[in-house]
């Protein structure tokens, strides 16, 4: 397969914000951050991404490379590596990808669907860097991360933000080559499993000939073709607007109209992909998103000032409130949400229990915990583990007296606190961007 690559243009300054919104963005740094020798030279790359010294990234399978610009104005070219998925590995990923809908509706949105990289995890395969898994090469000489390379990867983060096939692509699978693969297995599902069904659709007593449209769509390898799709009308992705020749009413806010068009486009098209996913028939249907649920889904969306202040007002937030929850929303969706507004039920504080006891058991790192409402806090430390209704763990952290949540669910307690206390180090790149989210 050919591999590809992707040039970025230079990004403007970072001054004033962090340098990853996105979970995945900021486990990129944390690899980074958490394996690097040197402190001061990953300062000193933070203040070079700051400054907008880093120049084009390419991105290609194995390597990301940019050109890096000292205070004097000399240049380096800066590499770092990451190891490329083999050929058996990606299939792995690929089966992963195309036996959950989530996972396809979620990547179809530009998101990186946590439970994905869980699952994969679990198998045996990263595609999230660990430490120790970015390796640096530099024109200065430096045998470990320097300025250069550190400035590189922190520009890598806010890239990752807008664009997590950057990842992808990376690991050795453009975006391209990730649907086509992706189509290919949902195609030869459909042409192996539907058929079986359709031989004994047509004779039997009472059973009507033929086969119903969902099948029917589903068999369009075996059956005639399709006409050709019709041709893309130029502007289509854009809201539709009616010109009447006048001015609106005062009433009608008009940043707010072409917000929930795109924000519903966005959502027709996800609904649509998991509709047409292999095997959707067969899955549960979630329960809709309460009035205040749905609101933080939009606010997810980053709308503009004045339209995320509506939504604050929704559910009774506040602004505050709402840029948590937003947070939440974007490591687990409602299930995030249900953790933080809720409490455990009686059962569920029970299994919780004893699946603290059974952590640290025979351990001298045992934490001291205390129990509250929400959840339990480690004592003397501003971080706290909260057990949800599908018995998985999620690590918080206080930040100016507000808990939030810092990390994806583990189902391992233990876990999920390191994850907490991971935050804390990083605490001056995550919370400034957080609460600046929405």
């Amino acid at each position: 397969m050919t591999d590809e690559e992707r040039v970025f243009a230079p990004l403007p300054p970072a001054r004033g914000r962090g340098f990853a919104r996105t979970w995945w963005g900021r486990s990129w740094l944390d690899a980074l951050e958490d394996s690097a020798l040197d402190g001061a030279q990953l300062k000193l790359g933070r203040a070079y991404a700051r400054r907008g010294a880093v120049g084009a990234v390419s991105v290609r399978p194995g390597r990301i490379t940019a050109v890096v610009r000292d205070g004097d104005g000399s240049a380096h070219r800066a590499d770092v590596l990451l190891r490329r998925l083999s050929d058996d590995e990606w299939e792995r990923v690929l089966e992963m990808i195309a036996d959950e809908a989530g996972h396809i509706a979620a990547l179809l949105d530009h998101e990186l669907p946590p439970r994905l990289v869980a699952d994969a995890a679990d198998g045996g395969l990263d595609l999230l860097p660990a430490i120790g898994d970015l390796e640096a090469e530099c024109g200065c000489g430096a045998w470990d991360h320097c300025p250069h390379t550190a400035a590189l990867s922190y520009q890598m983060a806010r890239l990752l933000d807008e664009d997590p096939f950057a990842l992808l692509l990376l690991r050795g699978r453009s975006e391209r080559q990730l649907w086509e693969l992706v189509q290919e297995r949902s195609a030869a599902r459909a042409a192996t499993a539907v058929p079986a069904r359709v031989q004994g659709s047509g004779g039997g007593s009472g059973t009507p000939a033929g086969v119903d449209a969902v099948e029917a769509f589903a068999l369009g390898a075996v059956l005639p073709p399709l006409p050709p799709p019709p041709v893309a009308v130029p502007g289509a992705e854009e809201p539709a607007v009616l010109d009447t020749g006048s001015e609106p009413p005062e009433e009608v806010d008009l940043d707010a109209v072409a917000f929930l068009a795109s924000a519903a486009t966005a959502r027709a098209r996800r609904l649509l992909a998991d509709a047409l996913a292999d095997g959707h028939h067969t899955r549960p249907v979630p329960r809709p998103l309460t009035e205040a649920e749905d609101a933080v889904r939009l606010a997810a969306r980053r709308p503009a000032p004045a339209v995320a202040a509506r939504l604050a007002a929704v559910g009774g937030r506040g602004r505050q409130g709402l840029d948590v929850a937003v947070r939440a929303w974007e490591l687990g969706g409602a299930a995030a949400l249900e953790v933080l507004d809720g409490q455990p039920a009686p059962e569920s504080a029970e299994r919780a229990r004893e699946e603290l006891a059974e952590a640290w058991t025979g351990s001298e790192n045992r934490p001291r915990l205390r129990a509250s409402r929400s959840g339990w806090t480690v004592v003397g430390e501003d971080v706290q583990l909260r057990y949800g209704p599908d018995g998985l763990w999620w690590p918080f952290r206080r930040e100016n007296g507000v808990w939030w949540p810092v990390g994806t669910a583990e189902r391992d307690p233990a876990a999920a606190l390191a994850v907490a206390r991971a935050a804390g180090a990083a605490q001056e790149e995550g919370f400034p961007d957080v609460q600046g989210a929405v």
